[in-house]
């Protein structure tokens, strides 16, 4: 997938089939969007395209009023975002910077000059709640109207479901928030995930006995947070059990280098065979959250900070263990399942 920040790019195609939106988590909804998109793309011969914003326009009017509450906790960071839409088989992506500018320009504007003359969209699709433009005027029958005036295609989808409930960006925060993992994997698709490359730290953690792997979390409001069992891809062939710290580290004191910004910092229960110390740091890893253990927790000392992850460990080893109970329970299940049609 190429990816463009804004629009004037000879490398663009010079026509697509483009959706807009934020798709922060790339959830459900989302990919049955993106499919259609793409169905709609090879239809007409052209590529399949992605508008999106950085910062999230929410962020933007937030920082406007000076009111950090109105900003969404983010699901992913714009990497995760991409990679997500690649994987769904989006041809290009466009991120535009949602700035005073793009918030100031009027609806129809938009339209002529980022659709048409900037993108050459000849199909738009958008989701049922779609609005744009300045003070958000733009609706979906104002673009209907447009694409018969000047000759692009227009098209809506409908809310995505899943158990009777709606699919959305605002479930998969409330979930994660509520650190209900299960339910989190059932809106994406998928487990919950971070990615990135292994920063350092201040090193405490070699000094406690718990090495961690550091990854910076691009936004300074998470949708998830707190203490997690997970698994770390890009470091073997087979992914490592660990426990993670989603968060601030309240524990820790303003000499530690990334002190303020979110960090998730994970532990391998048992250390790569092979891999030094050193050798980890500048490698793209990617951590799966899967079961939360706890909030963050402040504590008074490194004496107890040490005794409160070895606590971490053992539980994120039980839930482990559990979970390996479950599968083998099921497989045998299903072994037994397949002995019986077999004798039919």
């Amino acid at each position: 997938m190429k990816v463009f920040r804004g629009y004037n790019h000879p490398q663009l195609a010079a026509q697509c089939a483009l959706t807009i939106g934020n798709f922060d988590g790339v959830h459900r909804g989302h990919q049955a969007m993106l499919a259609l998109l793409k169905n709609e793309a090879q239809h007409r011969g052209v590529p399949s395209c992605v508008m999106s914003f950085e910062p999230h326009p929410r962020d933007y009017f937030a920082a406007v009023a000076r009111k950090p509450e109105l900003a969404p906790a983010r699901i992913a960071t714009l990497r995760d975002k991409l990679t997500e839409l690649a994987r769904c088989g989006i041809d290009q992506c466009v991120v535009l910077p949602f700035n005073a500018r793009l918030a100031a320009q009027p609806a129809q504007a938009f339209i002529e000059d980022v659709l048409v003359q900037g993108l050459g969209a000849r199909y738009v699709l958008v989701g049922d709640d779609f609005r744009f433009g300045a003070k958000r005027t733009g609706d979906y029958a104002m673009l209907d109207a447009a694409g018969d005036r000047l000759g692009f295609d227009v098209a809506r989808m409908n809310s995505y479901e899943v158990s009777n409930t709606r699919v959305s960006s605002s479930a998969v925060r409330e979930a994660l928030a509520q650190g209900q993992m299960t339910r989190v994997a059932s809106l994406l698709g998928r487990p919950y995930s971070i990615s990135g490359h292994v920063v350092h730290g201040r090193k405490l953690g070699r000094e406690l006995g718990f090495r961690t792997l550091n990854l910076r979390f691009s936004h300074w409001k998470p949708a998830a947070s707190g203490i997690f069992a997970v698994q770390v891809f890009g470091l073997s062939d087979q992914p490592l059990p660990g426990v993670a710290n989603l968060g601030i580290r309240p524990s820790l004191d303003p000499a530690d280098v990334n002190g303020g910004r979110v960090l998730l910092e994970t532990h391998c229960l048992a250390w790569p065979a092979g891999l030094g110390p050193e050798e980890a740091y500048g490698k793209i890893i990617r951590v799966e959250l899967l079961h939360k253990l706890h909030d963050e927790l402040k504590y008074d000392g490194l004496d107890s900070l040490k005794a409160g992850i070895a606590r971490d460990c053992d539980d994120a080893r039980a839930f482990f263990a559990e979970a390996a109970k479950s599968f083998s329970a099921s497989m045998h299940t299903e072994t037994s399942r397949q002995t019986t049609r077999d004798r039919i």
